[in-house]
């Protein structure tokens, strides 16, 4: 029962005795508790002096006449009561309590443009099961490691197309890159000049405290009309960081199958130099990749790179119920005062 549902009780319900009730509050004062142990050794130690030290009175009737009532025991109700009162104020010294705690994370946030080749090589399958499945995959993993940054996607091959602005809705971004195939653009080619242009034109204008694209492809540039190099200087021009990322290997790759279904092979090789450069240009880093796991282990470097740091207000709301153990020690005083103070007194002693 949370902190509502208990406030919303009256003080007199027996809702508050209930064990789960007890064993759920926070004690500002725990160790007081151990005081509830001790109460019955000094009840005990009170009886046997009275019992031992009270005044007895003889009886002038024959044994056989003594019968013993239920009424007798009513002698015993002063002390319970006093019991219940000394037990229900260490309760209440406990200070039970119920404490909500809500926790607001921000960051400044950073804005990250992946800009993703699709061009016919990437079909290649020297990456399981191609490398646009294995940029697609990794690229998720990415997105699921972000706290509140805004990720847009690029895609491009002989045009550049940008696929999503830049969101924080992260569910929507894995949905487009699943959507990702090599039938989004039509012109064969790799538009890589292209491409770093929509991105910058999709961040020139954000004002976050970091601006980072993070191009990935396979080939050289073939396409478009701008030139990667003097696209790389726009971006810079923007304060945006720039991360490349070649994947494949050089020379003799799988590539589709033949008519017997046995892996066929082309020569394949890679434009190192152009991304070297952009990478230099962006004051990033160029990563050569040549299977999954070293794709993967790229994203977590840039991962680690570009995170910012995550700033966060704790609120506690505490509600304090020592008030309702109070009042029920006080009810039961004023009863205990009754039995002491009335002829109930003598009724109970005879």
């Amino acid at each position: 029962m949370d902190n509502t549902d208990l406030s919303s009780l009256h003080w007199f319900s027996l809702h508050w005795f209930k064990p789960q009730v007890l064993q759920s509050f926070d004690w500002a004062n725990k160790s007081l508790l151990l005081l509830a142990l001790l109460l019955p050794i000094v009840f005990l130690i009170k009886w046997l002096i009275t019992r031992g030290l009270g005044q007895k009175l003889p009886v002038a009737l024959p044994e056989t006449q003594l019968e013993w009532s239920p009424v007798v025991l009513l002698r015993h109700l002063p002390n319970l009561l006093l019991f219940l009162v000394m037990l229900l104020m260490v309760v209440a010294l406990g200070r039970p309590q119920k404490t909500n705690e809500k926790v607001e994370q921000w960051t400044e946030g950073i804005d990250i443009m992946l800009v993703v080749d699709i061009s016919e090589s990437m079909q290649i399958e020297d990456f399981k099961p191609n490398r646009l499945e294995a940029a697609k995959t990794v690229a998720e993993n990415f997105i699921d490691g972000r706290f509140q940054d805004r990720i847009g996607i690029v895609v491009f091959s002989g045009d550049a197309y940008s696929l999503s602005p830049l969101t924080t809705d992260y569910d929507l971004l894995k949905a487009h890159l699943d959507d990702i195939d090599f039938d989004m653009i039509q012109n064969r080619g790799t538009a890589i000049g292209s491409a770093l242009a929509v991105a910058t034109n999709r961040m020139r204008e954000s004002k976050a405290a970091s601006k980072v694209v993070i191009l990935l492809s396979d080939g050289e540039n073939t396409a478009g009309n701008i030139d990667p190099i003097t696209a790389a200087e726009l971006a810079d021009a923007y304060n945006i960081k720039i991360y490349t990322i070649a994947v494949g290997k050089e020379g003799r790759v799988p590539f589709g199958k033949d008519f017997f279904g046995q892996p066929k092979y082309i020569e394949n090789s890679l434009d190192e130099t152009t991304l070297r450069k952009i990478a230099d240009i962006g004051h990033g880093h160029f990563y050569r990749v040549s299977n999954n796991k070293a794709l993967e282990e790229v994203f977590k470097l840039i991962d680690t790179y570009e995170k910012a740091e995550i700033k966060e207000n704790r609120y506690k709301d505490t509600n304090d119920f020592y008030q309702v153990y109070l009042t029920w020690a006080l009810l039961f005083f004023l009863i205990w005062l009754l039995t002491k103070s009335t002829f109930i007194s003598n009724v109970l002693q005879d």
